[in-house]
């Protein structure tokens, strides 16, 4: 996937490949009230994707922390105050990655290891255009010995206030991972995790079977299964078997399925 490194460090190439679910059969299908729809899809994965436009900028600081006393240059659209423990930063609409105009401060605190760094951001009423972030994000960011794979942990337990008023909230726990091989097909990401949505009166829980998996010669998973319940009702979610397509598979509990393009 082009520019896969920077999708992972902003936590976003996992949207790509979910959403836009679309149906491709309704044979044997449960009524429409027991189904996960497109749209549902969207909406679970909506906050990562918001947040993710200001965790780019947030890596970026935390990786040029040694400068203590750092502050924006001229003309650049943040300003970042180091102390021994973090920084606070302030955007004002700052276009990152293509998004949407960041504008707020989070605080971030961090701690560095020798092979592990971990740092904490938090947001008060922090807009991504029109929409409001609230809440935590802790990241730990880890990479073996020799140095062909990292791996991200995000611990998120946030709300999302979207332009129309709607709120939705997350909770729960990802690992996004990158293994760099020789050439794109053997450059291998993944993600596992447990989180919780709640939107629309709706409770999503979402939880990786086998971990999600795909490589950097394909723009979409190609491995992998998770749950997904929704108040109740839990199908499973099958990525394939390694071919590089836009097939998904929905098993719902009736044993029914139904084939998606992702």
């Amino acid at each position: 996937m082009k520019y896969l490194t920077q999708r992972i460090l902003s936590i976003t190439f996992i949207a790509t490949a979910l959403i836009g679910f679309q149906s491709c059969s309704e044979d044997a299908m449960p009524g429409d009230d027991e189904t996960i729809t497109s749209a549902e899809l969207k909406t679970i994965l909506t906050t990562e994707d918001i947040a993710g436009a200001a965790d780019t900028a947030l890596a970026d600081l935390f990786a040029g922390n040694t400068a203590k006393s750092a502050v924006a240059k001229d003309g650049e659209c943040y300003a970042a105050e180091y102390t021994e423990t973090g920084f606070v930063a302030t955007f004002n609409n700052c276009v990152l990655n293509g998004t949407e105009n960041v504008n707020g401060t989070v605080t971030v605190t961090y701690e560095v290891g020798e092979e592990a760094s971990s740092f904490t951001a938090s947001y008060q009423d922090f807009y991504v255009g029109n929409i409001k972030i609230n809440g935590t994000r802790t990241f730990e960011i880890s990479a073996n010995s020799g140095q062909n794979s990292v791996s991200f942990t995000v611990v998120s337990d946030m709300s999302v206030e979207m332009e129309d008023g709607a709120v939705i909230s997350e909770n729960g726990t990802k690992t996004f991972g990158i293994t760099f091989g020789d050439t794109l097909e053997s450059t291998v990401f993944s993600l596992s995790g447990t989180w919780t949505v709640v939107a629309d009166g709706n409770t999503y829980a979402v939880e990786t079977v086998e971990d999600l998996e795909g490589n950097a010669s394909c723009q979409y998973l190609t491995t992998g299964t998770m749950t997904l319940s929704k108040n109740g009702l839990a199908v499973t979610v099958d990525f394939g078997n390694g071919d590089c397509d836009d097939v998904a598979t929905i098993i719902y509990p009736n044993g029914a399925t139904e084939e998606i393009s992702l």
